[in-house]
């Protein structure tokens, strides 16, 4: 499985910038297909610089290695990997693309929406359930949760580096309009730009779902 077909089910984008005085950030994003399916992630390595980078790249190798298991395997497996680590907060979303579904799960403090972009799901947004704790240090009991979705939804993760308040944003909260007119890097880019703090790494993921489209 290779980009090309991720490119097929998703379109993705992202919008970063390290803490200030720093040229390395601990904020990292993946895009992983699978066999039917597409894992996204964002790690956050707790602190800043290159442990915090450390740990969070030896999250994104383990997650790129196990895509396609469920979302709450890879946490163990991620919590196993980053003992000895500064440990990492993360987000994951798994779309099972025949099946038309997503599951995700977060534990710390990288917040995980979901626009629809009909109505014919239910809600017009779904806001992600995040337990605390440390990755790599303090495991939770974790529950994932798997919503439908239909091509036109929208995902979006944010690192701490990003106002929890973006949710309130203007722009999404008519996601039916804005799924349809802006793209998933102008979306990334306006909520960096608005609520990016100055004080912490700072990352927007968003992506576009766009089904089986082959």
């Amino acid at each position: 499985m290779d980009a090309a077909r991720s490119e097929s089910w998703l379109r993705w984008s992202v919008a970063a910038r390290p803490l200030a005085r720093q040229s390395v950030s601990g904020d990292v994003p993946l895009v992983a297909p699978f066999f039917g399916g597409v894992l996204v992630a964002v790690v956050d390595g707790l602190g800043h610089g290159e442990e915090a980078v450390t740990a969070a790249q030896r999250a994104i190798t383990t997650l790129t290695a196990n895509a396609q298991e469920s979302v709450v395997f890879l946490l163990q497996c991620c919590h196993e990997e980053l003992k000895g680590t500064r440990g990492a907060v993360m987000s994951l979303a798994s779309f099972q693309v025949h099946d038309g579904l997503m599951t995700w799960v977060g534990v710390g403090d990288v917040e995980g929406v979901l626009l629809r972009g009909s109505l014919e799901t239910g809600s017009a947004r779904e806001i992600l359930l995040l337990r605390g704790g440390v990755v790599g240090y303090q495991l939770p009991l974790v529950r994932a949760t798997t919503l439908p979705v239909r091509p036109g939804d929208m995902l979006i993760f944010a690192t701490d580096g990003i106002r929890s308040d973006f949710v309130q944003e203007p722009l999404l909260r008519n996601p039916l309009i804005r799924v349809a007119q802006d793209g998933p890097q102008q979306l990334a880019d306006h909520i960096l730009r608005q609520y990016g703090k100055t004080t912490d790494d700072a990352l927007v993921l968003v992506a576009r779902y766009l089904g089986d489209s082959l």
